[in-house]
């Protein structure tokens, strides 16, 4: 880490210590850590001080936890041709809902992040917040900051069910019109709840619920392959031959 950028992430620290958890050095930006209750106090000092001026926010998301840090590939055991590949198959979005695994549950599992440049002092820096209930996830609104917020809040409302508090038009941007649930959360079934298709006796499109059971897809291994043994062979008939 350079020197500038460690004296900026300092400086952070040091004005917003009250209303951030941390600072995260990185190689691109900083990561500030904002308290739920300081999301709008830290956005506007960020924006309007002269020692920061971050004008612009490039865009913002929803991210789910749930699951972060856990692997489905068995990768602790080794023997003496390679890892195993076995797949349990207790991911998030591997299961149904209601065979749910107890270790499915993570505190702070939804955040919001927010990606912010400042033109003045060509810099960049990203913001993070964690919603206090996993339940019902709920973060003010930056568009009184940023007011091209406004269709990336509604995007993450609508994939990751994040609601936020103040936004005037808060509504589905993407899903289609009667979507259940939100697709980018990480319990969501991968292969979906329901199927579309075109009933020729009721002459409409209907709703089922989806009819392929959950399972786990595991890219095929190529432990031994005959044509490189063969391709091996051809090589060594041919050093031999000179």
């Amino acid at each position: 880490m350079n020197e500038a950028a460690t004296s900026f992430a300092d400086r952070l620290r040091e004005r917003l210590a009250a209303q951030i958890l941390r600072v995260i050095d990185s190689v691109d930006a900083p990561t500030v850590e904002v308290k739920a209750e300081h999301w709008l106090e830290v956005a506007r000092a960020l924006r309007d001080e002269a020692e920061f001026r971050f004008e612009q926010a490039v865009d913002l998301c929803g991210v789910d936890y749930l699951g972060f840090g856990d692997a489905e590939w068995d990768t602790s055991d080794v023997s003496g041709e390679g890892f195993s590949r076995g797949v349990e198959g207790f991911g998030p979005g591997r299961f149904k809902w209601s065979e749910r695994p107890e270790s499915a549950h993570k505190d702070n599992r939804y955040a919001v992040v927010v990606n912010l440049m400042s033109l003045a002092h060509n810099r960049r820096l990203r913001l993070r917040c964690f919603a206090a209930d996993e339940a019902l996830p709920v973060v003010p609104s930056l568009i009184s900051v940023w007011r091209g917020l406004n269709w990336f809040e509604r995007e993450a409302f609508d994939l990751f069910g994040i609601l936020f508090a103040g936004h005037p038009d808060l509504r589905r941007i993407l899903t289609d019109y009667g979507f259940v649930g939100h697709p980018f959360r990480k319990d969501f079934p991968l292969i979906g709840n329901v199927e579309v298709r075109y009933d020729a006796e009721k002459q409409r499109v209907v709703y089922e619920p989806v009819s392929i059971e959950p399972r786990v897809g595991v890219p095929r291994v190529v432990r031994d392959d005959a044509r490189y043994q063969q391709a091996r062979s051809e090589s060594a008939h041919a050093a031999a031959g000179k």
